[in-house]
């Protein structure tokens, strides 16, 4: 089973790098534009099973590093994570193009145009998976907070991307979902919340993540999952 997860050197993205390699056999390709933690990780391992490409989801070259990582394995492409964000946490009317530009940039844009580059190497035999990572920020009647006007608005659109693609990808016998998940303990959040003490520390939303990675596609197809363990 080959995986590709994106924004993976540290948060829930390491974490779940972690927790896939511990199920064999798995190849995972992890992405992230700071490859340290994951280069000490594989040597620390010993292991051939984790291949690291260090890139910018944002940039279409790296984006093609992505696609020959995957060539080279050797494997079709079972699971893409799209797990890269980026926030903002500013006045609506202090938002600048620029910090607006960005957020939508790795938030919607990148994992749209990864897709793209990345369908045609998807597992055609078997059924294959897309997961995109959304936030409750971005979940239609969930609780907003004031500042993330950028960040929860870009969240919601690949949310309406995920559902599009579901329907759009289904002949190809791909399923599409997308998690909505809730405040987890992450240098993200801490930067963009300081001193807030979240329910959930990575490694908990990790493991559920890789295990709805790897089954949630015979159940659901095209939905947004809120994934909190608070109400709204």
């Amino acid at each position: 089973m080959l995986i590709v997860i994106t924004g993976a050197s540290k948060g829930i993205g390491f974490e779940m790098v972690k927790h896939f390699l511990k199920q064999a056999p798995v190849t995972i390709v992890a992405v992230s534009r700071n490859t340290t933690t994951l280069i000490k990780l594989k040597k620390d391992l010993k292991t051939q099973n984790l291949v690291v490409v260090k890139g910018d989801i944002t940039k279409a070259g790296d984006r093609k590093k992505i696609s020959t990582a995957i060539k080279g394995s050797k494997l079709a492409l079972n699971i893409l994570i799209n797990n890269a964000g980026h926030i903002v946490n500013k006045p609506f009317e202090s938002i600048s193009d620029k910090e607006l530009l960005s957020v939508y940039n790795t938030n919607v844009l990148a994992p749209f145009a990864l897709i793209q580059t990345l369908v045609p190497l998807m597992n055609k035999k078997e059924k294959s998976h897309i997961v995109n990572i959304s936030s409750m920020g971005g979940f239609q009647g969930s609780s907003k907070f004031a500042g993330l006007s950028a960040y929860s608005s870009s969240k919601a659109a690949i949310a309406g991307l995920s559902e599009c693609l579901a329907e759009e990808l289904k002949p190809k016998n791909i399923a599409v979902n997308c998690l909505a998940i809730g405040a987890v303990q992450t240098e993200m959040l801490g930067k963009a919340f300081p001193g807030y003490k979240a329910p959930l520390q990575p490694n908990e939303m990790a493991a559920f993540i890789c295990d709805f990675a790897i089954n949630g596609h015979r159940y659901f197809n095209g939905k947004i999952l809120p994934v909190s363990s608070s109400t709204p």
